[in-house]
């Protein structure tokens, strides 16, 4: 049974038949380049809108039960290392990406949390969302998913925590340590109130999105059906120690989420790269995109910046190397 929901539910592997077949009446020879990429394509951008409009809504009606002003005051109950895993936890309700996650961590920051709970947030928030889970799974199956998502959290903690025992508050904007704290009271939002919150955020995320599933499908479509094995086995396979290192260091550039980056995954463990190596792009790419790091910039200090940057960046090869040493008994 699980293996049906696993393949044909959250795979769809009907979609993928049905696409081919419909090429196939077409007169294209899906086993050729040019219809295997357009069958990758049009099967993987069908999949992931699907996935993604469903694991939008029904996140986003959770989140609706934890506002900005409830998480922080949530947060405030708890000390020490147990803020810090609830933190990471809240993480996995939130934005899909770095850049969406930085104002919600610039608020709590001000609103006076301490600052490894809200670095423990920040990086569990794009890593390990409800929304990867399910995605892992369609793709990996439900041991990678699973074990994905647990080290995302033990990073998580564990570098929040390392940030908490430096004591580097005051590497943090002064206009942001220094902002007033407002309570806002968050009056109670009725069902319908919430469904709507839900429809508007599918809406606004897909728009968002959208343009990196393209992007992230037709990359992954070129590896897949363009790009010699033989290439991707010598620089990410078996045969290179630092396939982990060049493919955390490759995800830096680009920014895109969890959507954008499962195909380009995909497409190259196909190929024969490690698992550890391919996770490891989807953590950097998630994690330390650019263009969140620019964005983090204006809240924090160099010197907090670059020891974020190392934190989650040997976290990321750690997780990596650990998954290429047990991939025989994931897949």
């Amino acid at each position: 049974m699980w293996t049906f929901i696993q393949d044909q539910i959250l795979g769809m592997k009907w979609l993928n038949s049905v696409i081919g077949n419909l090429l196939k009446a077409l007169g294209l020879d899906i086993t050729g380049k040019i219809g295997g990429s357009i069958q990758f394509f049009l099967y993987d951008v069908t999949k992931i809108v699907i996935l993604l409009c469903i694991l939008i809504f029904i996140i986003s009606y959770i989140q609706s039960f934890f506002p900005p002003e409830r998480t922080k005051k949530i947060l405030g109950r708890f000390h020490g290392i147990g803020a810090n895993i609830l933190a990471a936890l809240l993480g996995t309700v939130t934005p899909f990406c770095s850049c969406s996650s930085i104002p919600l961590f610039i608020g709590f920051t001000s609103a006076g949390l301490p600052l490894g709970v809200t670095f423990s947030f920040l990086i569990s928030s794009p890593m390990v969302d409800l929304g990867s889970l399910v995605l892992l799974m369609s793709i990996f199956g439900t041991k990678v998913a699973v074990v994905y998502v647990i080290l995302g959290l033990v990073i998580a903690v564990a570098g929040g925590t390392l940030i908490e025992k430096l004591h580097l508050e005051n590497q943090v904007e002064d206009f942001i340590r220094n902002a007033k704290q407002i309570d806002i009271s968050q009056e109670e939002l009725t069902v319908k109130e919430r469904l709507k919150y839900a429809a508007e955020q599918v809406t606004g995320t897909f728009r968002k999105v959208f343009p990196y599933i393209l992007i992230g499908v037709g990359i992954g479509a070129v590896i897949h059906n363009w790009i010699p094995e033989e290439l991707i086995v010598r620089f990410l396979g078996n045969g290179n120690p630092f396939g982990v290192v060049f493919a955390t260091i490759a995800g830096v550039p680009m920014y895109a989420d969890i959507f954008g980056c499962i195909p380009i995954a995909e497409a190259l463990l196909a190929k024969g790269a490690k698992l550890g190596v391919v996770l490891s792009f989807m953590m950097g790419v998630t994690t330390l995109s650019l263009p969140s790091m620019v964005m983090l910039k204006k809240a924090i200090k160099p010197k907090l910046l670059g020891i974020f940057i190392v934190i989650c960046t040997a976290g990321i090869m750690i997780v990596g190397y650990f998954f290429n040493a047990i991939q025989y008994l994931l897949i």
